[in-house]
């Protein structure tokens, strides 16, 4: 772009158009509304892992002043409200339907992990709310438990559902004629999503329409307003779900939970405001956790160090209550990217999920893929150990080729595109992979042990929800306001598809206004597994390539010529060769609304496959087995990037959540009692800042388009979980190895504590 807004459009580091109000404090998150009349809500939970509930008493809380309604499981069943049901299309081992339990969202006759919401106070005063929880009496007959995964699967009754992939004798012929044999077991561990903002409810009913609104912190308010509706036996158009700034999903927030559909039913009860916001505690306790999988996996290869055959068997914690998405993303979505970026066909692939007396997982930053790109990564470091080969050669032996493309891979999935040697050989000069065992004797002179871990893998981005509607309002007053279905929560959204606009539009970003949130005014999928750009940037571009079409149209009728005499540039029509001309905004002035106006829908050919080359080195204190993170590269293949600076963001972010899970972090469980042992941030162990000790190096490829979007990008967000994780385990692993504890590094289980690397070093 050629004219003086192009320094605003896609392809330049923007500054960010959210981050001005969040600075100064004007942000709009749901806890900062106080309507007159509000009141608030407070839950009692379970103190029980299982549990059969005798009675409850809820007189004492009635009585508590400033008390005006207590809710129970009964009362909201013969109000008809409906439990929270499983829908997905998987079968148990025998070929029976799925089984899970469905949540009531207050407990009835069951409880069944610590922390599920068994009552709801309402008051008018959130001190005497906790008051009445505080004064309800319940008798509980405390029932066996079971949190660890292998228990469970010792009882077929936890069985939810099982997915199996591949050919299994196809695999075995493999392994059976393979010259190498490569296992590993693998527990990716319960995490604890922890955004900055817990979530928060508030529900007000308008007696005069009957309409009920309820804002809550969200990544997806077309699917909460339908939940909702459902649930509550609601029309509709009875219930508008309006969402604003959110602090944080992680797709922690993708799921409706039970206590949000408590409020809305306790603001229609009651005729006034009900807001909840969670505890920390709460949050930790009851919203969805990520990961908890168990795996056993096997890879034979053949002289040459090629691929035969990938054999995987996964055990999935899926809670106490399964979730659509917590079933899906371990039984399908994971196994999706099983093989990633290497040419293996053939596979024998079994999952599992399970019910545990836990809380429920369900999406969490990755969803699946860095369960399933963590395995792949781990045996090609342990392959690459074996073979007496350099990780980087093996797993270059075992690329798909840019020629292979498009590329349908053993599940049936098709790569559009891909150069994943590309990113190798990139990610490997950042690196300065041959200069190596220089550090490692610098390290050495220093009485450090360092390691040296890489990743190169990919994902698979859009939740197969490809299509998005955007409406584009040009007015007469000087502002384009463009409306998406997606949500903004922390990740800049709002300024590329605002820089996508200018590419379009021509004029200043500060014309350009995004607006998302409000249920009343588009339906669509939301923001969730990586899509928004995707698929609603290119919505957003298509609709105003279609608004700039339709004021070309009127700036033709209004300079009475053809609209191929018209030409547009930097916010003005002009009549070619002449100095004739209307500004864009004269043009949606003159019209019957002021406004010119498109609704648009935009669907792209398929999901994305970004990918890269991660390289993290590790320098270990051998007296306490504390881990330095003193080096962290990448190259990324996130396809055209619209804005670099939130791109490289993004990954980052990202990168560091992954390194958290290798090293620090764990929802833990006692095996016994069932009760939580790290529900607070001073049992659960977050990354800070310092893990990154040298900062990160990251670098981004443009150089190969996506071909299933009108925009050639891919989705990004994620991308850095996914690579960290094993990228920073597989160092740790080569500076054992290079200790002699070479079955110890083949045996690396997360999180990498300093007492367990310590432990390890001493053998």
């Amino acid at each position: 772009m050629d004219t003086e807004f192009g320094r605003f459009g896609s392809g330049r580091a923007v500054r960010r158009v959210e981050d001005r109000a969040l600075l100064a404090g004007e942000g709009q998150f749901t806890g900062d509304f106080a309507p007159q009349g509000e009141t608030h809500l407070v839950f009692l939970r379970s103190p029980h892992a299982h549990a059969r509930i005798v009675s409850i008493d809820t007189a004492p809380a009635l009585e508590v002043p400033g008390v005006l309604a207590v809710l129970t499981g009964q009362e909201l069943a013969a109000a008809g409200v409906k439990p929270m049901t499983v829908s997905v299309p998987f079968k148990r081992p025998d070929g029976a339907p799925l089984q899970a339990e469905a949540q009531t969202l207050l407990a009835t006759g069951e409880v069944r992990f610590v922390g599920e919401p068994v009552a709801a106070v309402v008051a008018e005063t959130m001190a005497a709310a906790r008051d009445g929880a505080d004064a309800i009496w319940v008798e509980y007959d405390e029932l066996p438990s079971v949190t660890v995964i292998t228990r469970a699967a010792e009882d077929p009754a936890r069985i939810v559902a099982q997915t199996r992939y591949g050919d299994p004798a196809a695999a075995q012929a493999g392994f059976d004629r393979a010259a190498h044999v490569v296992a590993v077991e693998i527990a990716n561990q319960r995490l604890a999503p922890a955004p900055m903002e817990p979530r928060v409810v508030l529900a007000e009913h308008d007696a005069a329409t009957g309409r009920l609104t309820v804002r809550l912190s969200s990544q997806m308010p077309s699917t909460a307003r339908d939940q909702l509706v459902d649930l509550l036996n609601l029309e509709k158009g009875s219930l508008r779900v309006v969402i604003g700034d959110v602090g944080g999903g992680f797709g922690m927030k993708t799921n409706l939970y039970p206590e949000d559909a408590v409020v809305a039913f306790a603001a229609r009860r009651l005729g006034r405001p009900v807001k909840w916001a969670a505890t920390r505690i709460e949050d930790f306790l009851s919203a969805v956790h990520g990961r908890d999988v168990e795996s056993q996996a096997e890879m034979a290869l053949d002289a040459d160090g090629k691929v035969l055959a990938l054999r995987v068997r996964g055990l999935a914690n899926v809670g106490a209550y399964p979730r659509n998405s917590g079933i899906a993303i371990q039984l399908l979505i994971g196994p999706w990217v099983s093989t990633s970026i290497y040419d293996i066909q053939t596979i024998d692939f079994t999952f599992t999920a399970l019910m545990t007396n836990t809380a429920p997982t369900g999406a969490y930053r990755g969803a699946g893929r860095p369960e399933a790109i963590y395995i792949i990564e781990r045996l090609m470091d342990v392959a690459a150990r074996r073979m007496g080969l350099d990780p980087a050669e093996l797993r270059r032996r075992n690329m798909i080729g840019p020629e292979q493309m498009p590329y349908r891979n053993a599940m049936g999935q098709t790569y559009d595109s891909g150069a994943f040697a590309q990113m190798l050989d990139q990610g490997l000069e950042l690196a300065d992979w041959g200069g190596y065992e220089a550090r490692v004797a610098a390290s050495a002179a220093r009485g450090k042990l360092r390691g040296r871990g890489l990743a190169t893998f990919l994902e698979w981005t859009g939740g197969n929800a490809l299509e998005e509607r955007v409406t584009v309002a040009v007015k007469g007053d000087g502002g384009i306001e463009i409306y998406a279905t997606t949500q903004q929560m922390g990740q800049g959204i709002a300024t590329s598809y605002a820089q996508l606009a200018v590419d379009v539009f021509d004029v200043p970003l500060e014309k350009i206004t995004i607006v998302m949130g409000d249920s009343d005014r588009g339906t669509g999928f939301g923001s969730a597994g990586s899509r928004s750009l995707f698929t609603a940037g290119s919505a957003v571009s298509v609709a105003s390539g279609k608004a700039v079409d339709e004021g070309k149209e009127r700036a033709a009728e209004a300079l009475e010529v053809a609209v191929a005499d018209v030409e547009y540039q930097a916010g003005r029509f002009r009549v070619v060769g002449t100095d004739r001309e209307i500004g864009l905004f004269e043009v949606a002035a003159k019209q019957p609304e002021g406004r010119i106006f498109i609704d648009s829908t935009t669907k792209v050919d398929g999901p994305t496959w970004p990918n890269g080359c991660h390289v993290c080195e590790v320098e270990i204190d051998r007296d306490t087995g504390e881990i330095d993170v003193v080096s962290y590269v990448s190259v990324n293949d996130a396809g055209r990037v619209v804005n670099p600076m939130i791109v490289e963001g993004q990954i980052q972010g990202g990168a560091l959540q992954g390194l958290g899970q290798a090293i620090c972090e764990q929802m833990v469980y006692d095996p016994e009692s069932g009760q939580p042992l790290s529900a607070s941030f001073q049992d659960y162990c977050m990354p800070r800042a310092d893990v990154l000790q040298a900062g990160y190096v990251t670098a981004l490829d443009q150089t190969v388009p996506c071909r299933t979007n009108p925009l050639g990008v891919k989705g990004v967000g994620e991308l850095g979980t996914i690579g960290a994780t094993p990228a920073l385990v597989n160092a740790v692993a080569d500076a054992l190895a290079r200790e002699g504890r070479t079955a110890q590094a083949d045996r690396l289980q997360m999180p990498l504590t300093p007492p367990k690397v310590w432990a390890l070093l001493e053998g």
